[in-house]
């Protein structure tokens, strides 16, 4: 339940009026500050729009800007009846994927997070798997959804794919509580590389309910195909991370006189 309307010390000294960041910015900024320090506490209440106006000296249509933007990026969920209510827990933790070996990483957040079994089917694959799985032409996928939660809270919504021979090889049940590592292992094809694409997508319906993010929420999208020791493409994983829980970091380092393609567009 959403708990009682925060008293924010806002004023108009606040909002610079003649600087050239549009004051809904200026309005989410400091919101958003708010919010992620933990001043503003998850399901706390924003004050309404029009106080917000009386207290900042701002239009009516500066505040909804600001509020949706707030929950645009995942910040706060707006409900009539309700209100604006804060969705960010400052106290909850980020998972750190710290890829500097990927297959290490990744055996790191299996044994840091629960998963939960969301749907199972076997079927044709689309062209798209078909060809990223180097599948025969009448070959079936076992396709999983999942859901990674951490401390209780969803972080993370994976679409998997897996060959149906490779698939034979683990026991359905077992999605519910084992890593895709340790059950590719045990059908006899433990990856032992990767190519994965990284990018940042607005959250789809689908896909925002199941991570209790606002459509339209920025999320991280992974997509990754997994090879076993014979080069054959054992997985096809896309994954969804909410922004505020989860952190990509990786170690770049350069030898000292040694040819390298490092280059810098900053």
């Amino acid at each position: 339940m959403p708990r009682s309307e925060t008293k924010l010390n806002l004023t108009e000294a606040d909002i610079d009026q003649g600087s050239g960041i549009p004051l809904y910015q200026q309005v989410y900024n400091l919101l958003r500050t708010r919010i992620v320090n933990g001043e503003l506490t998850l399901n706390q209440r924003l004050p309404a729009e029009q106080e917000l106006t009386g207290m900042l000296g701002i239009s009516r249509i500066t505040a909804k800007r600001a509020m949706h933007e707030l929950a645009l990026a995942g910040l706060v969920r707006r409900q009539r009846g309700i209100g604006t209510v804060v969705t960010y827990d400052a106290t909850a933790p980020v998972v750190k994927g710290q890829f500097d070996t990927l297959l290490d990483g990744l055996t790191r957040m299996g044994l840091e997070t629960e998963v939960r079994l969301l749907d199972c089917t076997a079927g044709a694959p689309s062209p798209a798997i078909a060809e990223a799985l180097a599948l025969k032409a009448d070959q079936m996928v076992q396709r999983i959804v999942r859901l990674r939660l951490l401390d209780g809270a969803p972080f993370s919504y994976l679409i998997t794919y897996i060959p149906d021979d490779v698939a034979e090889g683990y026991e359905q049940s077992e999605l519910a509580s084992e890593s895709f590592l340790s059950l590719l292992a045990k059908a006899g094809h433990a990856p032992v590389s990767a190519e994965q694409t990284i990018s940042a997508i607005a959250a789809e319906a689908a896909v925002a309910v199941n991570l209790g993010v606002t459509p339209g929420s920025p999320l991280l999208r992974i997509h990754r195909v997994m090879r076993d020791a014979s080069g054959r493409p054992v997985q096809d994983i896309t994954a969804h991370y909410r922004a505020d829980r989860f952190a990509y970091q990786m170690t770049l380092n350069k030898e000292a006189g040694a040819a390298s393609d490092w280059t810098s567009g900053d």
